[in-house]
């Protein structure tokens, strides 16, 4: 069977006239006179492969999550060192300009075999199969390599409409984990009402995640980049970075789910655990799906929990936030099925659920609600919250010894490492950043 082919650039001519002479497995169906006629044949489903041989710098992480998942791989050929390493991360498979043709048609047999598995068999009637095996490459050198994935564990912080106060647990989490002694990078993912950096008190006007998603959309996100962009937040027990989230609703476009992932990666590599206070809607805007080129508003929400090594699901504990909770379970379950989410209760006090509120809200937990058992009872603390909010800073700095503080470090850190330890800095004032 054959593959079909579009292409794109000056070179088309020689490199077009050298694929059709092979008279092999790949076919070339449309020579493109510029990048977004060659994306607009691919939309279409004309091919399953797009050969880029000119304007490959015009190339991004969220135009290559776009075209793969339409089934089309792309081959970007370049003579740029630097320019194939940066291919390379956001997922192109490069070859050299002058590549002969026979080679040029086993990578592109090659990377539409590693994208759909079109043409796997090693049946010899297979000319596909022929092709990418008999021309497969040798092993890249080892300095060319990239590095394995980061060991960083990734926690996100996710809970339904109404303010069940997932932004301050998230913040908290990230303090006493770093307070912990361990190196934490909080992320504020929120499309709708990012709001960690009001909740640390910084004067940032920068948007720090969309910054680095637009790096990592380039494919020039690296660890030292990530940090560069990264606010430090020093405490008198720890310090941790932040990225800070949009500051209008309306930026939600800048945070693709393709460079958001690599942000995650990149994440993982420079930090122990990665904190993301996730935003509230699972909808996968279905009207919207018919065009797999379109931005969704919820997908950096659902690319978190879909990424992520554990989520806390984090509900109210009234008449309002529980049934809330409830139904936002269902919908986590249906839109990111492996998921099993740490539920916690948060603002937990009589006066909302009655005498014994935990065991209210256990009981009724048992009888009504899903299989997820709920975890951890984080109990309400109106003036702890509220001096933490007012001073722009953590519990663990304006009330140590609040019970509220105190559940949150046993949620994320073990007891008998929870006692305040010395911190790496010596104590100075939070550093505040202004963009």
């Amino acid at each position: 069977m054959s593959i079909p082919v579009v292409t794109v650039g000056q070179a088309q001519e020689d490199l077009v006239g050298g694929l059709e002479r092979l008279h092999g497995s790949v076919t070339v169906v449309r020579r493109c006179a510029e990048l977004t006629e060659l994306l607009a044949a691919c939309q279409s489903g004309l091919a399953l492969a797009a050969v880029v041989a000119e304007g490959c710098e015009e190339l991004s992480a969220s135009l290559v999550d776009r075209l793969s998942a339409v089934g089309v791989a792309i081959i970007a050929l370049t003579d740029s060192p630097a320019e194939a390493a940066r291919l390379r991360g956001i997922g192109v498979a490069s070859a050299l300009s002058g590549i002969e043709s026979a080679a040029l048609a086993g990578r592109i047999a090659e990377a539409v075999s590693q994208l759909t598995g079109y043409g796997q068999s090693t049946d010899s009637g297979s000319g596909l199969a022929d092709t990418g095996a008999s021309l497969r490459q040798l092993p890249a050198a080892s300095s060319d390599v990239p590095p394995p994935a980061g060991s960083g564990k990734i926690v996100a912080v996710w809970g339904p409409a109404g303010s069940p106060g997932r932004t301050f647990v998230a913040a908290n989490m990230a303090g006493e984990l770093a307070a912990e002694g361990k190196s934490v990078l909080l992320i504020d993912a929120d499309s709708y009402g990012a709001s960690i950096a009001a909740v640390l008190g910084l004067l940032d006007e920068s948007a720090a995640l969309a910054q680095a998603c637009r790096l990592a959309d380039q494919g020039l996100l690296d660890t030292e980049a990530l940090l560069r962009v990264a606010a430090p937040v020093a405490t008198r027990l720890g310090t941790f970075r932040v990225l800070t989230g949009i500051t209008r609703s309306d930026r939600w476009t800048e945070l693709r789910p393709a460079a958001l992932s690599l942000v995650l990666e990149r994440a993982r590599d420079i930090a122990d655990v990665v904190v993301v206070d996730t935003g509230f809607c699972l909808e996968a805007d279905e009207e919207l799906s018919f065009d797999t080129m379109a931005p969704r508003r919820n997908a950096a929400t659902l690319r978190s929990l879909e990424l992520a090594d554990t989520v806390y699901a984090v509900g109210s504990a009234d008449p309002v936030g529980v049934p809330r909770l409830v139904r936002g379970l269902a919908e986590l379950a249906t839109a990111v099925p492996h998921v099993s989410p740490v539920v916690v209760m948060n603002k937990v006090r009589a006066a909302a659920v009655g005498r014994s509120p935990e065991r209210q809200l256990r009981d009724a937990w048992d009888r009504y609600g899903p299989s997820s058992p709920i975890i951890a009872f984080l109990p309400a603390d109106g003036a702890a919250a509220d001096a933490a909010l007012l001073g722009g800073s953590l519990l663990l700095e304006t009330a140590p010894d609040s019970e509220l503080r105190r559940a949150i470090a046993d949620l994320v850190c073990a007891p008998a490492q929870r006692i305040s330890r010395s911190s790496v800095f010596p104590y100075t004032a939070r550093r505040r950043v202004k963009g």
